[in-house]
């Protein structure tokens, strides 16, 4: 942040720096004493009018004053303000420097000392006379280097460019420096500013890389460094070369010495870079450690920055930092290149890190934002460049600012590779130009990453095989359940109607292979990355997870439509209750005028038809797990155990992790498999208790059902198809229930005692629930009859006596199918009969029949209760996947298991209430029973 200038004098002493990040007394004023919140200045006397060099004394001078109110001498000579002892002087000293043979001393570039020329002058003065160029305080030859050099700093950003003050005093000396006394300081400047240029060049050969490569090129016939080709002797190594594919060759072809384990004895993750530190001018200043802040920016717990040089782990720190301070922390760039450090203890080896920036041009061209073959790799790299934009001096603010606001280092896996090898890691940098229009309020976002991948061709090569083949076989499938459900409609007709229902049972499949092919694909990757001691598998990175993320919305949408289909179907089921209930008894009354008694039959009461069609509009939307405990549970192991740790990008298994250790991003695939598999396992492990536990020993309410009709002496008729369906026989072996409670518990008793008939349709059979395949005249017969009954009334206003006859209309059409059904299946109609057979094992798994009923309707026996596939509770593998993919589509998108369970908790109720609100209405509709009695 800027200072806040205090004075602590009676006048107004004290101002802004010119950088506005200190605070400075005015011209004619010394300092008294400064902290970092406040100064103290005091003006200098009238005999001594000019403040000395350091601002903390006044002192008078031998000649003028300068514009900041300080002695200056004549050229060739220096400032003398104290004496040997370090007393302040009464008056400054000017002492002439004798650039005479043999004395040969200049000033020094503080003005402050005398000191000996530089070596290419003339041995016998310090002048450097015409036509030789001075430069730098050095003295060249004529004709070394052209004079006409372009000091501009190209920003490709801002599409436009700035004449650096710094490459105005520099790049000329730095060029002929190098070029003509192969001074190793001036190279490595030299490189620096073409380093601050983006390492960018084309025609123009006179600007900072255009030199550069101009002396590179003149050092052909010198030997190079370490046996580089790319790194000429004295000259840093800025460029891999210009050869067309040479990226590729460099980044995949020889893999790192050095093997990655996760675990084991031979454990190995640690990742040491070192770099090289160089200063704006050239000179070198230390051997590095990468790490602790030098090209992290972002302020982090030394913890957390080490995180990002743990193999596997996959880093990404991301921060908005303020100009001004960055300003006060970087006044110079520093430049790094980067190794990797190989080891080997005295024979210590260090691997260069090949360098991509993104804002290189070539010839105006973006080149390293194209194909990988079109790459320029380079070498030396910095992280905040306050300098090279500073356009008038080097004290004022600079007109732009170059930030990395992204670094990234990426490691890529061998292929195929079991022993955890690696090539060499990539270093991207990315560069934001900032205009500076006010530094107290602007900000710079920057990043720094470390990410591994591995080749995913194979891979996904793998899962479209699988897709394609599951698809194909999905498709023979449906048109499978196309061809039975025409026959179960009794159609031979390929109308559009059965192409939309092709198409309604494909999507249900081709979800079911969607799904299958990406919960297998997240958990393969959960087990083998988080399960591997020597690395063979790396994660895919996020631009790598869209086609997997594509999969699972391609899933959750066909399940969805199949979901939906089905819910229409059950809504839309004909129902009927036959009611075996015959009157047993006649009352008695007498007739006026004729005096004779006479006997009417007992009408047989309709409660046990509410009763029962009430017990199936309440097992509706029963299922075989309970689904807010299915929610609880699965939030329990993500949130609470911690399972949802082991879909963080790193290699460790850990559930429980350190508040202080760094938390790396999630991985979609990792994150989709754990909590599909979650989902699943629950699901299952509720299903198989509810079947083997709960439904034998607590309650099994199909079951229960099937019970209630018996003693109820009501049968069930349900129709999915037009001529398929299912039928519950539930005529009671007492032959009546419309009794009392005594009689009826003798009645239950008999038949705990087995002294009475059994409940199946056949003779001697307990089978009382049948798959029926109808005939077409049958069919026909109950359209017939079930007109009568479906007949509506006309509007409210209309209605009069007709609308009663309209009812007793629909009453007596009641009865007429009771009548006729029931006598049906009393083989009462021998034009209509049908027959009991068995279904055979292969029909039962493709879930065709293979006898068309043209004479004679078929009952299958059906010991499975398959009539609750017109249930939620026979659909529970279609709920459970679309419960899945729902929970885990919400999940992705919003990265938060707790909100993708409330929500999935929420559409659980709504289709619950739409399924039990649509299905009364139907049973309303189809039954006559009154929606007041459904409860």
């Amino acid at each position: 942040m800027v200072e806040t200038c205090f004075s602590f004098s009676s006048n107004n002493s004290v101002i802004d720096s010119s950088e506005s990040l200190s605070c400075i007394c005015k011209t004619g004023y010394q300092t008294l004493t400064t902290d970092k919140a406040s100064i103290t200045c005091q003006q200098c006397p009238a005999d001594k009018p000019a403040v000395i060099k350091d601002g903390f004394g006044c002192i008078r001078c031998p000649g003028s004053l300068s514009d900041e109110g300080k002695c200056q001498c004549p050229p060739g000579n220096v400032l003398v303000e104290r004496d040997v002892n370090g007393s302040l002087l009464e008056e400054a000293i000017c002492k002439t420097c004798n650039g005479n043979s043999p004395g040969l001393s200049v000033p020094n570039s503080s003005g402050d000392r005398c000191e000996r020329c530089q070596a290419s002058f003339i041995n016998t003065s310090c002048v450097c006379n015409p036509p030789n160029v001075l430069a730098g305080g050095l003295c060249f030859p004529p004709g070394s280097l052209s004079t006409n050099v372009n000091p501009s700093v190209n920003y490709g950003q801002l599409k436009f460019s700035v004449l650096s003050a710094w490459f105005v005093k520099n790049l000329y000396s730095s060029s002929a420096a190098c070029l003509v006394f192969s001074n190793l300081t001036a190279c490595q400047a030299l490189g620096n500013m073409c380093v601050m240029n983006m390492h960018s060049f084309g025609s123009v050969s006179t600007d900072a890389c255009g030199l550069f490569n101009t002396i590179f090129r003149s050092r052909a016939a010198l030997s190079s460094t370490q046996d580089i080709s790319y790194w000429r002797v004295n000259l840093p190594w800025l460029y891999y070369g210009d050869e067309p594919g040479l990226a590729s060759r460099v980044l995949q072809t020889d893999p790192v010495p050095i093997r990655f384990s996760f675990r084991g004895r031979n454990k190995n993750t640690d990742i040491k870079l070192l770099a090289a530190v160089y200063n704006v001018r050239g000179e070198f200043l230390r051997w590095e450690q990468v790490g602790g802040g030098n090209l992290q920016l972002c302020p982090e717990t030394t913890t957390k920055q080490a995180a990002a040089f743990s193999f596997g782990t996959a880093y990404q720190e991301s921060c908005d930092l303020s100009v001004a301070e960055l300003l006060g922390t970087h006044p110079e760039p520093l430049f790094y290149d980067v190794f990797m450090d190989l080891g080997g203890g005295e024979n210590r080896k260090l691997l260069p890190l090949p360098t991509l920036v993104h804002n290189q041009q070539y010839n105006g061209r973006f080149i390293n934002q194209e194909s990988m073959k079109n790459w320029y790799l380079s070498r030396r790299m910095f992280v905040v460049d306050m300098l090279s934009g500073r356009e008038k001096s080097m004290s004022s603010l600079p007109k732009v600012i170059r930030v990395a606001s992204s670094v990234k280092i990426r490691f890529q896996l061998v292929s195929r590779t079991q022993e955890g090898q690696v090539f060499p890691p990539l270093m991207t940098v990315t560069y934001r130009d900032v205009p500076i229009t006010d530094i107290n309020t602007q900000t710079v976002s920057t990043t720094f990453a470390v990410e591994y991948e591995m080749e995913q061709n194979e891979a996904r090569i793998k899962t479209d095989t699988a897709l394609g083949v599951m698809a194909g076989v999905a498709a023979l499938y449906s048109l499978l359940k196309t061809v039975s459900w025409k026959r179960r409609i009794a159609s031979p007709l390929i109308d559009v109607e059965t192409m939309l229902k092709f198409l309604m049972f494909y999507a249900g499949d081709l979800a079911n292979v969607f799904f299958a092919v990406t919960v297998g694909t997240g958990l393969y990757w959960l087990i083998f990355y988080k399960a591997q001691q020597f690395v063979s598998v790396l994660l895919p990175l996020p631009a790598q997870e869209e086609q997997f993320v594509t999969y699972i919305g391609c899933a959750f949408a066909l399940k969805a439509v199949q979901f939906l289909h089905k819910l229409i179907l059950q809504v839309s089921t004909d129902v009927f209750f036959i009611d075996w209930e015959r009157p047993r008894s006649k009352a008695s009354r007498t007739m006026q005028g004729a005096g004779e008694p006479k006997r009417d039959p007992s009408p047989v009461s309709i409660w046990r038809t509410y009763f029962v069609a009430n017990e199936w509009n309440e097992i509706q939307t029963i299922r075989k797990i309970s689904p807010t405990f299915q929610i609880m549970a699965v939030l329990f192991f993500l949130e609470v155990l911690g399972f949802s740790n082991l879909a963080l990008r790193d290699p460790w298994s850990t559930l429980q992790r350190s508040s202080q250790a760094y938390t790396p991003s999630y991985s979609l695939i990792l994150r989709y498999g754990l909590a599909g598999t979650l989902w699943l396992c629950i699901g299952f492990l509720q299903v198989i208790f509810f079947t083997v536990f709960h439904e034998h020993f607590v309650e099994d309410k199909i079951r229960q059902f099937v019970d209630l009709c018996s003693i109820s002496n009501i049968s069930v008729l349900l129709l999915s198809h037009r001529c398929f369906g299912y039928y519950i026989h539930g005529r009671s072996v007492h032959g009546h229930a419309d009794t009392n409670m005594e009689e009826m518990n003798n009645n239950l008793n008999r038949e705990a005692e087995s002294l009475c008939g059994q409940r199946g349709l056949l003779p001697n059979t307990e089978i009382q629930t049948f798959q029926v395949s109808l005939t077409n005249r049958l069919r026909s017969q109950y359209d017939r009859i079930r007109e009568q009954i479906g007949r509506r009334n006309g509007p409210s206003r209309l209605m009069d006596a007709s609308s009663a006859n309209q009812f007793e209309q629909r009453a007596r059409g009641y009865q007429t199918m009771n009548h006729f059904l029931g006598s049906v299946i009393d083989h009462a109609h021998p034009d209509m009969d049908y027959v009991v057979k068995d279904k055979l094992m292969f029909e039962r798994v493709i879930g065709m029949e293979f006898l068309e009923p043209s004479e004679k309707s078929i009952f299958y026996n059906d010991e499975a209760h398959s009539f609750s596939d017109l249930l939620f509770y026979g659909n529970e593998a279609t709920l459970l996947i679309f419960d899945t993919l729902f929970f885990c589509v919400v999940d992705l998108g919003s990265q938060s298991f707790v909100l993708a369970a409330v929500l999935t908790c929420v559409q659980q109720m709504i289709f619950r209430l739409i399924r039990n609100t649509l299905g009364r209405k139907n049973l309303v509709s189809k039954t006559l029973v009154d929606e007041r009695f459904l409860i």
